[in-house]
């Protein structure tokens, strides 16, 4: 855990040969969340796809590393072996594919941990036990979906955690269920986490070290805690 790091160094992405991602750095170690904050069209989603290596959104520039591994150019089922976990704004529904196909499809020395404290999991966020028995996702509300998603993230034992607007479709208390599993993570398992999104109520939650304002592709200001609010205050034509 003590090396754990996520660099991101003068990333551009590209969709369509249309240039999004313009020049993004970033640094995260273990047990550190970093918020990402800006307006809408400003790229947030596509620099979450491209770390994670969705297809399309091509890497023209720059250079990602995680624990020392130059993961720039890996296929996305790669990096998610690797340890990166993305919750999209909204989680795809696989029909077929039930939590027990995802353990068998884990390489033998990963830290799978289903078997050991699954009800515990389930009972941390909030979840039914009839949901775990369910194909991923299907016929679940927005709410559903994303503690489902976290209960994977917890169960699959991440190194990072890419959370694309994770409070979205969220109510109160479902929010801080799953902030406060995901904050557990960073605590006691040294989990890298980068948070999107546009209110302070996720990071009331989900404390960040740092906040970034992230603007035309790139990262334009960082501060502490209190630049979210004052986001939320002047907007980002201040």
């Amino acid at each position: 855990m003590a090396n754990r790091e996520l660099i991101i160094e003068d990333l551009h992405v590209s969709i369509d040969g249309k240039e999004i991602v313009k020049g993004f750095s970033i640094e995260v170690k273990a047990g550190q969340v970093h918020a990402i904050m800006g307006p809408n069209g400003s790229g947030k989603t596509t620099l979450a796809s491209a770390i994670m290596g969705k297809a399309g959104y091509q890497i023209t520039k720059g250079k990602i590393t995680l624990d020392g591994e130059d993961i720039t150019h890996l296929p996305t089922y790669k990096r998610a072996r690797s340890g990166i976990f993305l919750i999209s704004q909204l989680p795809s529904e696989l029909g077929g594919v039930y939590l027990d196909d995802i353990r068998r499809a884990q390489p033998q020395e990963s830290d799978f941990r289903v078997e050991r404290n699954l009800e515990e999991e389930l009972s941390s966020i909030g979840l039914d036990r009839e949901l775990a028995d369910r194909a991923i996702n299907v016929g679940f509300s927005g709410g559903e979906k994303k503690r489902f998603e976290t209960l994977q993230l917890s169960l699959l034992g991440a190194k990072l955690a890419l959370l694309d607007e994770l409070d979205s479709g969220l109510d109160i208390d479902a929010l801080r269920e799953v902030s406060r599993r995901i904050s557990r993570m960073v605590k006691e398992e040294g989990l890298m986490v980068i948070a999107i999104t546009h209110y302070s109520r996720l990071l009331k939650e989900l404390v960040p070290d740092v906040v970034h304002v992230y603007e035309k592709g790139k990262i334009t200001e960082s501060g502490n805690f209190e630049l979210a609010f004052e986001l939320e205050k002047t907007g980002y034509q201040r």
